[in-house]
């Protein structure tokens, strides 16, 4: 029996790695060009996935590819903790410069979103010289142990991974609109029967929740947590790893917050988009608070590569010179504006929201408004077989999101949403 090239590959695959390694698509990549990418068998995808939010800039976008080139002839590593290199220096100023707020701030790089998660935590926890935390349900902070911990959404993050490190504590989530008064009361609890407020170290939220569902938090919710924690002593950390630049409409998604409500956060990660596929990710923050741990208890062998420094640097300078983040809203609201209209057709699609380009689409039953899994799995799967890219979320596994890359021409853009409205009416 002949099998075709993807299903000796698949084949490989099953015996070769372990089944917890899940993939999505049941094809291999075989090359990929900004927002489109070709399989081994040369069946071309429009991308609406970004490599979950990692490719705002597009793949092998030219002056990512030229920054890498000329790293490539300098040096690749030297270990920034033995021996540094001004690059390093560089991103950590523009980085302390690009994130709102006009304090005095630091930055320190790492590799990997979780790592940037923890190393927040660690800061946090060295600045205030308490343990615990408090994240929220939905929440999705990374895979190591610590960030799984904080991640709100059991299936299939948690499963099989316990027990999980003390003193780490769950809220409802304060979503745009609803579930401000729940979260209050919820923390209320907490400082009676768990944790008093003198032992919490600091609080982390995404503005805008990835695997949770997209969930935009409330303006309202964010000042009270910055109340909150001002109150106390906390630490507020904002995890900017997907909602970061540009995916929102501006840079950073606390931009919006901040002219809203003047809240700032304390610390700031950030990583996927930041160096256009290569590991990368970092801690910014207020330099008191980041200067608390001791010489030698940041950092990591790989943080702060110079070829994804490098690539940082080159995003930045797209960011600015095409106006991503203002592309992204603009594509977001074309996107939202779609999806809207196709609600009277598709009478699963019970709500459509975002901000910027981080838009989602929850899907439920109409007649029971129950979460429709099922109903998702199959809008994705016919998306799929027309050569589009989709990628799901939600506890309920039942919310479709859109991460294309910013730089994605408008008539591809138009070709894609095509293939999604086809899909949607298909399933």
């Amino acid at each position: 029996m002949n099998h075709s090239r993807n299903e000796q590959l698949l084949a490989r695959k099953a015996s070769a790695t372990p089944r917890g390694v899940g993939v999505m698509a049941q094809f291999f990549a075989s090359r990929a060009e900004g927002a489109e990418l070709w399989d081994v068998e040369g069946r071309r995808f429009i991308d609406f996935a970004g490599g979950i939010a990692v490719l705002n800039v597009g793949r092998r976008h030219p002056k990512v590819v030229a920054a890498l080139t000329a790293q490539l002839q300098r040096f690749t590593h030297t270990c920034y903790q033995v021996v540094p290199y001004e690059s390093y220096v560089a991103l950590a100023e523009k980085l302390n410069e690009l994130t709102p707020g006009t304090f005095a701030k630091k930055t320190a790089l790492f590799s990997t979103g979780a790592e940037a998660v923890e190393n927040a935590i660690k800061i946090a926890r060295a600045y205030t010289g308490r343990a615990g935390v408090i994240a929220f349900d939905g929440a999705f902070h990374g895979r190591s142990l610590f960030a799984v911990a904080l991640t709100g959404k059991v299936q299939p993050y948690k499963v099989g991974f316990g027990p999980f490190p003390p003193e780490i504590y769950h809220a409802p989530f304060p979503r745009q609109g609803v579930g401000l008064a729940e979260a209050k009361k919820a923390i209320g609890r907490l400082f009676k029967a768990d944790i008093e407020p003198t032992r919490v170290a600091a609080i982390i939220f995404e503005p805008v929740q990835g695997e949770g569902g997209f969930n935009v938090i409330d303006a309202a919710a964010v000042k009270w947590l910055r109340t909150l924690c001002d109150m106390h002593g906390i630490v507020l950390i904002a995890d900017e790893v997907q909602s970061g630049f540009g995916r929102t409409g501006t840079l950073f998604a606390m931009e919006h917050y901040h002219a809203q409500t003047g809240v700032l956060p304390d610390l700031m990660t950030s990583a996927k988009s930041l160096a256009a596929g290569l590991p990368l990710s970092a801690v910014t923050g207020r330099a008191e608070i980041m200067d608390a741990p001791a010489p030698g208890g940041l950092g990591g062998t790989y943080a702060g590569n110079p070829l994804a420094v490098a690539a940082a640097h080159a995003v930045i300078e797209v960011m600015h010179e095409e106006k991503l983040p203002e592309r992204g809203a603009r594509l977001g609201a074309q996107l939202q504006e779609r999806l809207q209209a196709l609600r009277a057709q598709v009478p699963q699609i019970a709500e459509v929201r975002g901000l910027g380009a981080m838009v989602a689409a929850e899907l439920r039953d109409p007649a029971t408004g129950a979460a429709d899994a099922e109903f998702t799995r199959r809008v994705q799967a016919e998306a799929l077989a027309r050569g589009l890219i989709l990628l799901t979320c939600g506890t309920e596994a039942n919310v479709l999101r859109f991460l294309f890359p910013l730089t994605i021409p408008d008539a591809l853009f138009a070709e894609g949403l095509d293939l999604l409205e086809a899909a949607l009416r298909a399933a």
